[in-house]
């Protein structure tokens, strides 16, 4: 996710850190080369004029932009939910630790020196595993080794085989709440509060998943791109009888609002990735990692996740 202040005056046209320039540069080069050839032919393909008017342009050139918009707002609206449902697990983490740290009774209060054979520290910690299994499984990664330290070893041997890291995690968690229902260290009318916000942790990850495995429909998106080169690439042929030498500067400019659209929407459709643009799940992780543990008591913290080149992962 890039992070830094909007820039201004000249420096606004020249970033390219965040900016979709870089990925749609090649397009770009290509559709203004064609209109230079175009505009130097004067149009004329092997002796053969080819004529359009800028009438069929203005009909589709709207419908196009529009389709683009609806398209980018689908794709941002999956975006937006997506950190959403992140916001969701960061608050439902610090509920977990409080109530495990109030509500589950017996000996001292719970602190990270009692270790994980202490129920609540256990659980706790176990929440920090959930959110970075979590990340790995809509990652695509298994960077498991970052928090194995966070579960018992048989409880992380269990897990090496797993599919769905984080599903077995919130089994081993009601389990955990169970044996305390059996051994009277928690009130069972205050039980499912802790089981609340287990479930709403559950469905917070099952959400994500959703996004990951549903995309826009590929035809929807196919259409859109297939008609936006088109468009472009064929715009030269309408606007060099019109505007003449300057049909090459008008094309560029075209094409970097219509293709960069396009390239927007692929980028910000799938949040989960490890673009420029995509959620900084490393740094919610992290940010969550912080707070359960110094709720432990924990001292020794690991530091925030700061953005690298203006970009924070």
């Amino acid at each position: 996710m890039i992070v830094r202040d909007r820039p201004s005056g000249l420096r606004l046209f020249l970033l390219l850190r965040g900016s979709v320039l870089p990925r749609i540069l090649p397009s770009l080069i290509l559709n203004t080369l064609l209109a230079t050839l175009v505009t130097l032919s004067h149009g004329d393909l092997f002796k053969l004029k080819i004529t359009l008017t800028t009438i069929p342009f203005s009909m589709i050139g709207l419908p196009l932009a529009i389709f683009l918009g609806f398209r980018n707002n689908a794709a941002y609206d999956r975006y937006w939910e997506a950190r959403k449902l992140w916001g969701e697990l960061v608050l439902r983490g610090r509920n977990l630790s409080r109530q495990c740290q109030s509500l589950i009774s017996g000996g001292p209060p719970a602190h990270a020196s009692l270790g994980l054979d202490d129920v609540r520290v256990r659980m706790v910690y176990r929440s920090i595993a959930y959110v970075c299994a979590l990340r790995d499984l809509l990652r695509g990664q298994d960077r498991s080794h970052e928090y194995r330290c966070y579960l018992r070893p048989e409880e992380a041997r269990a897990l090496a085989g797993a599919s769905n890291k984080p599903d077995r995690m919130m089994l081993a968690m009601g389990a955990d709440l169970r044996h305390c229902l059996e051994q009277g260290r928690l009130d069972p009318c205050i039980a499912p509060a802790i089981d609340a916000t287990i479930s709403a942790m559950v469905a917070s990850a099952a959400s994500c998943e959703r996004i990951k495995s549903t995309p826009i429909p590929f035809s929807y998106t196919l259409l859109l791109h297939r008609t936006a080169y088109l468009y472009c690439f064929l715009l030269p042929f309408g606007l060099v009888d019109t505007i003449g030498f300057m049909t090459p500067f008008v094309v560029a400019i075209v094409a970097y609002t219509f293709f960069g659209l396009d390239a927007v929407g692929d980028e910000i459709e799938e949040p989960f990735g490890t673009e420029d643009n995509d959620l900084a799940l490393d740094a919610i992780c992290r940010s969550i990692e912080i707070g359960l543990r110094e709720s432990l008591g924990e001292t020794e913290l690991p530091p925030q996740i700061e953005p690298r080149n203006y970009c924070l992962s």
